[in-house]
């Protein structure tokens, strides 16, 4: 079972908060709509989506329509994964949710759901690791090609990645086969986990919940990257990270110690 599914019951928002928040996203559509005339027809087009799901599935297939992936065909086939997979939106709603909470220039859920790439990327990767999970692996890949060349992000659909996650300005994210990236963890752009080389089978790093990593690091290998630490950014990281730590520089090194409370994916200070 993967991270993404095993925690979909526990991680998710509660069944209040998802629909508060899909409301508020409904409700700050209206006002656009009412304010400003360029967006007018495509916030009433989301608001007559009617539901989160078919919501998730305009955004995405619209944002993602490619020659080979046109918009119907993507719309249809997401729409199926959705279908199939339900708890995939109950953890959109908790990315959504994070990404609000954490990014000083995010204006609401809105904002989130239309215009952040990182977003977008992360639920298009929880649609091909579920494709991956079904033994749809042709497909599952061509998704994710498909987001790589779009959206310049570049995630394998086998890799498990937990939910409140969010990937800031994401260009140039990297993540491999077999890495992991537990709950509440925030990864800035540039970001590569990666492996060490030619090596087969599990090679790829395992990010523990909290973590925050900042713009341009790079951690390679089947390493942990203990809970509640903090990778800054331009850093090479090649040794396993203890928890609760800041490490920095080429190789990373341990520059600072956090007591338990500290959660730098939260809180997203960048300094050392």
């Amino acid at each position: 079972m993967s991270v993404l599914r095993a925690r979909a019951d526990d991680a998710a928002p509660g069944h209040d908060e998802a629909a508060g928040l899909w409301r508020r996203i409904a409700g700050d559509a209206r006002a656009l709509a009412s304010t400003e005339p360029w967006l007018r027809r495509r916030m009433h087009a989301l608001l007559a989506a009617g539901t989160p799901e078919r919501m998730l599935v305009q955004v995405l297939s619209r944002r993602l329509a490619t020659l080979d992936w046109p918009e119907p065909d993507l719309r249809a086939l997401l729409t199926e994964v959705l279908d199939a997979a339900p708890e995939l939106v109950q953890l959109a709603a908790r990315d959504l949710g994070a990404v609000t909470e954490r990014d000083p220039a995010c204006a609401g859920p809105l904002h989130v759901l239309l215009n952040l790439k990182g977003f977008h990327a992360l639920q298009m990767h929880r649609a091909a690791h579920w494709l991956w999970q079904q033994g749809r692996r042709d497909l599952a890949h061509s998704l994710s090609n498909t987001v790589a060349t779009v959206l310049a992000i570049d995630i394998h659909p086998a890799a498990r990645i937990g939910s409140g996650v969010m990937l800031d300005h994401a260009s140039g994210i990297v993540i491999g086969e077999t890495a992991v990236v537990e709950d509440d963890v925030s990864i800035l752009q540039s970001v590569t986990l990666g492996g060490t080389g030619k090596e087969h089978g599990d090679r790829h790093p395992k990010v523990r919940r909290g973590v925050m990593i900042g713009a341009g690091a790079t951690i390679l290998g089947n390493i942990e990257i203990g809970m509640m630490s903090k990778v800054a950014a331009g850093s090479v990281v090649l040794e396993p990270v203890p928890p609760h730590c800041t490490v920095a520089g080429v190789p990373a090194r341990v520059v600072r110690w956090h007591d338990a409370q500290h959660v730098p994916a939260r809180e997203m200070d960048q300094r050392l």
